[in-house]
């Protein structure tokens, strides 16, 4: 098995490895998306999450989730498993699960991380779960958002460039 592969974990693993890490006193970081076709907004994201805890949770749409966000009929490009060993490649991110729910907040309630990270494309009082962390004594910090970087504006301008140019 790959490196990648052991960092990607059902919902239920990945509470017991969390709870390893609560009683050694680490910082759990959390973030979430689709991830479907990767962009610098994504890296910064990811970056920023990573520095905030002492360990970084990706959660991930599965595909069936991903169709339920109106980002098309099409979508997700890449397959939910691939996607997250994409993520799980990263030396930011420790751990990957994917989640079948259309909202995260569910899971939220589930981890309880102590730091929830969202990019800027989201209004404050848009981050799921934000009330929910924010209710327990964890943090919400939404990174900067890279203008003109967004998956589907990628994925519509694939779509609009000929491909015999």
């Amino acid at each position: 098995m790959n490196i990648e592969r052991r960092k990607i974990f059902s919902e239920n693993e990945l509470l017991i490895k969390l709870s390893e890490h609560r009683r050694a006193g680490h910082t759990i970081s959390f973030t979430n998306g689709c991830f479907d076709v990767l962009h610098i907004g994504h890296i910064r994201l990811l970056q920023t999450a990573r520095k905030e805890g002492d360990l970084l949770v990706v959660a991930i749409n599965s595909d069936v989730s991903v169709r339920t966000l109106d980002k098309g009929d099409d979508r997700p490009i890449h397959p939910q498993d691939e996607r997250a060993e994409v993520l799980a490649a990263f030396a930011a991110v420790d751990y990957v699960t994917i989640f079948e729910e259309s909202s995260v907040l569910p899971l939220i309630e589930r981890l309880r991380p102590d730091v929830l990270v969202k990019g800027g494309d989201w209004g404050k009082n848009q981050v799921v779960g934000r009330e929910v962390v924010e209710g327990y004594g964890g943090r919400v910090l939404q990174t900067p958002m890279v203008h003109g970087k967004s998956t589907t504006g990628l994925v519509e301008k694939v779509r609009r460039e000929d491909p015999t140019e």
